[in-house]
C-alpha cells in the first residue's frame, strides 16, 4: 500500500436514463443497480487496499454529500467534496489536483468514474497498479482504455499508437488520437482494426504533471483553480472558497481541454471485465434473463411475453401480459414506461417532467 498515491472518484452525475429509480438526491451512482451495493460503494471497496482510507477522495454534488458519507461511512468526513455546481470535469480534475497538491505534492493520483460495473477486482487492481508506475516514470499522462468488444456508438474511442515499454507482461501504448462517438460504420471499422480501445474515463498521473499540463493548454482554468489552491492554502474552509470561485470556473470536459491535445499520452488496455452501466438495458449483461429473455428484479412477472426488462419496487406486483421488448421500472412515486430500443430517450421524459410544475418533483 502507498501512501503517496491517491484516488479520486468521481461521483457528481445524475443518471437520468436510470429515472424512476435514480433521482437528483439519489443518482445512479448511490444506488444498487448492479449487485447488492451502491455503484459508488463497490467502487470505493476495489481501490481500499491500493491506497489508505484516508487518501480516497470522492468529488460528488454539494446536496450529496451527506448521502455519500453515509455510503462511504470508512472514508474521512474531509474527504468527501461537494462542487457547489457543476463545471465538467476539466474543472473537476483540476480540483482534485489542488486538493491532492495540498496533501503531497509530490503524489500521484488516479482519477476514477464512480458509477462502473468491475467484477475482475484482481486484474483491475494489477493494471490499475501497472498505471500507476507508467504514470510515475515521467511526466507520462496515463489512460486505461477498455478493449472494444463490440462497436459501441455511445463510447468514445483511443487510438493507440506504438508501443512504449512494457511493465511485467502488460504493454504500454502511446496514443494516437481520442475520438468522439462515432457514427456506427466507423465504430465497426475501429473494432475490426485492433487499434482502438473504449475511452473509460480512468486517468492516472502525478499531481505535478496534470497542473503543468493544465497549466500549458487551459491556463484560465487553471488561474481560477491556483486561486482556489491560494486561498486553501491561506486556510479558508474549502466549502466557502468553492462557493466563491467554483462557479467562475471554465466548463470544458477534461478530454476536450487536456487529452485530445497533449502529446504525452500513455494507455494500458483495460484486462478486466468492464461495463459503465449506462442505462435500463445494462441489466441484460447482469441478471439472469428466464427462457424468453426476461429480465426481472424485484417483484415482478411476465405472461407471454418476451425480452422485457421489469423492475419492481416493494411490495407491489409489476405484472406484464402479452408484451414484448418493454422496460417497465415502478417506485412508490412514480411508473416508467418504454421500448427498449428508446432507452437513452429517457433522459427526455426526464426534461419533461422538469417543465412541469406538478411534476418536477419527481426528479
Amino acid at each position: 500500500m502507498r501512501d503517496d498515491r491517491y484516488i479520486v472518484i468521481m461521483a457528481g452525475g445524475r443518471g437520468e436514463r436510470f429515472w424512476p429509480q435514480s433521482r437528483r438526491n439519489r443518482p445512479k451512482q448511490l444506488l444498487p443497480i448492479v449487485g447488492e451495493e451502491p455503484l459508488l460503494a463497490q467502487t470505493v471497496r476495489r481501490v481500499l487496499g491500493m491506497v489508505p482510507a484516508a487518501n480516497v477522495l470522492v468529488l460528488t454534488n454539494a446536496d450529496l454529500v451527506a448521502e455519500v458519507a453515509r455510503i462511504c461511512p470508512g472514508l474521512p468526513a474531509d474527504n468527501i467534496v461537494g462542487e457547489p455546481v457543476g463545471r465538467d470535469t476539466a474543472a473537476a480534475v483540476g480540483l482534485a489536483t489542488v486538493l491532492v497538491r495540498l496533501r503531497n505534492p509530490a503524489a500521484s493520483y488516479a482519477v476514477l468514474p464512480s458509477d462502473h460495473v468491475i467484477h475482475d477486482e484482481a486484474s483491475f487492481r494489477l493494471v490499475l497498479e501497472r498505471a500507476f508506475e507508467a504514470a510515475e516514470s515521467g511526466d507520462e499522462l496515463v489512460t486505461i482504455g477498455i478493449e472494444a468488444a463490440f462497436p459501441a456508438t455511445g463510447y468514445g474511442y483511443i487510438q493507440r499508437g506504438e508501443e512504449s515499454m512494457r511493465l511485467g507482461e502488460m504493454p504500454v501504448y502511446r496514443v494516437r488520437r481520442f475520438v468522439e462517438k462515432p457514427a456506427l460504420e466507423l465504430a465497426r471499422s475501429y473494432v475490426q482494426s485492433g487499434e482502438y480501445y473504449w475511452n473509460a474515463g480512468m486517468f492516472i498521473w502525478s499531481a505535478a504533471s496534470v497542473a503543468a499540463a493544465l497549466s500549458a493548454y487551459v491556463p484560465d482554468l487553471w488561474a481560477g483553480l491556483a486561486s482556489i489552491e491560494q486561498a486553501l492554502a491561506a486556510g479558508r474552509p474549502l466549502a466557502e472558497v468553492l462557493e466563491e470561485q467554483y462557479q467562475g470556473l471554465r466548463k470544458i470536459s477534461i478530454d476536450y481541454a487536456l487529452m485530445e491535445k497533449a502529446p504525452n499520452v500513455l494507455t494500458l488496455p483495460g484486462v478486466f471485465d468492464w461495463d459503465d452501466v449506462g442505462a435500463w438495458p445494462a441489466l441484460l449483461r447482469h441478471l439472469p434473463a428466464d427462457a424468453k429473455g426476461n429480465v426481472t428484479r424485484g417483484n415482478a412477472l411476465v405472461v407471454d411475453g418476451a425480452d422485457n426488462i421489469v423492475v419492481g419496487s416493494g411490495e407491489h406486483l409489476v405484472s406484464l401480459l402479452g408484451v414484448s421488448g418493454c422496460i417497465v421500472v415502478h417506485t412508490e412515486d412514480a411508473t416508467m414506461i418504454c421500448p427498449r430500443e428508446r432507452a437513452q430517450d429517457i433522459k427526455l421524459l426526464v426534461g419533461e417532467l422538469a417543465k412541469d410544475q406538478r411534476l418536477c418533483g419527481l426528479l
